[in-house]
């Protein structure tokens, strides 16, 4: 049986910015562009007592706390630490797996260390952490990448939770389905339409009934209710999409300023796929409107999309797909490419931020 650790670092953003500046220790700040649209993407405990949190606008983070002090970010620092982060991680196995810059899947059932149990490889990881980056993590420690993560929210901050597998199904009973991998806001509002909300109700369901409920997804959820979840760590993740996305400092009607704004997105695009060198097939088209709705819209071609004059004229034709006019302004405008999927879709794309807006992706 595998022995899974799920390491998550508490407001990873914030914590080091409290770290490296002592004058703003103790006192709740927020990660992220202090613009009209700005987000934040990291709040510290002190925030979050204010009932602020990542994605939220800047502007809805300060009416709900006057004293909130807004760091813009540095991001390239953020992926320094990052990188100590790990290679603590490597000193006990080599079987890794990045999340985000601030937490990763450790299999350790044979670690460098020749520990017995996963929660002493945690503690000491832990303790590294707090002495060494001068940080806080959480650690959640399992048979599976599923429990192990719900774990590590279990205590946070610098927390420790273990679910042993002979109180595995007991936990996933007791379980929010929310809580579960994959289900997301309109996946658990039709959960509890069906009259489930947590991990027993869940597996009183039929295969059957979840495929037929849910698709693709139904057989996860099964066996996500039984606790039982085969992913490996997986140590080397093929990039599947290069994308970029920009919200506009205000929203957009005019025919001739959205098109500007494709160009210049067509040419970030563009730079960021020859310098990733990545190959891709696909090109999606995103719109976020004034209203918070969102659509997209794809295409596939035969050949490789690399340089400007590949995808500025399929972007264009994209465009004309989407509905914008004074009752339909578009707030935010992204475009991806990436490589079709084994059924001829596309996967999501991996959107990456223009503004200084960091996201703990």
């Amino acid at each position: 049986m595998r022995k899974i650790i799920h390491i998550d670092m508490d407001a990873f953003f914030a914590a080091i910015e409290q770290r490296d500046c002592p004058e703003l220790r103790g006192k709740p700040i927020a990660v992220g562009y202090d613009g009209v649209r700005g987000v934040v993407s990291t709040a510290s405990y002190e925030a979050r007592k204010y009932g602020i949190h990542s994605a939220m606008s800047m502007q809805t983070a300060k009416r709900l706390c006057k004293n909130l002090i807004v760091v813009e970010g540095n991001y390239h620092h953020y992926k320094e630490v990052s990188t100590q982060l790990h290679a603590i991680f490597h000193d006990y196995t080599d079987i890794v797996e990045p999340i985000s810059l601030d937490e990763a899947f450790l299999d350790v059932t044979v670690n460098k260390k020749g520990f017995e149990l996963a929660v002493d490889i945690a503690k000491e990881i832990k303790q590294r952490i707090k002495s060494e980056l001068n940080l806080t993590a959480s650690a959640g420690i399992s048979y599976n990448k599923l429990l192990a993560k719900i774990a590590s929210d279990y205590r946070k901050p610098d927390g420790i939770c273990t679910i042993h597998p002979d109180k595995a199904l007991e936990f996933v009973a007791k379980l929010p389905v929310e809580d579960l991998w994959g289900v997301g806001k309109k996946t658990a509002q039709r959960m509890h339409y069906m009259g489930i909300f947590n991990g027993e109700q869940l597996r009183s369901c039929s295969l059957q009934h979840l495929i037929t409920m849910f698709g693709k997804a139904g057989p996860s959820f099964y066996n996500y209710a039984r606790g039982i979840d085969e992913r490996e760590v997986i140590t080397d993740r093929t990039r599947k999409s290069v994308g970029c996305e920009h919200t506009f400092v205000e929203d957009l009607s005019l025919p001739s300023a959205i098109l500007i704004e494709l160009y210049h997105l067509v040419v970030e695009l563009s730079e960021r796929i020859h310098k990733g060198n990545f190959e891709g097939k696909t090109l999606t088209l995103k719109i976020k409107y004034g209203d918070f709705k969102q659509i997209t819209r794809s295409i596939t071609v035969q050949n490789v999309l690399k340089s400007k004059e590949d995808i500025l004229p399929l972007a264009k034709r994209l465009l004309h797909l989407v509905r914008y006019d004074n009752a339909h302004t578009i707030r935010l405008m992204g475009l991806s490419v990436s490589n079709p999927g084994d059924d001829g879709t596309s996967k999501r794309p991996e959107w990456i931020q223009l503004e200084l807006e960091f996201k703990e992706w």
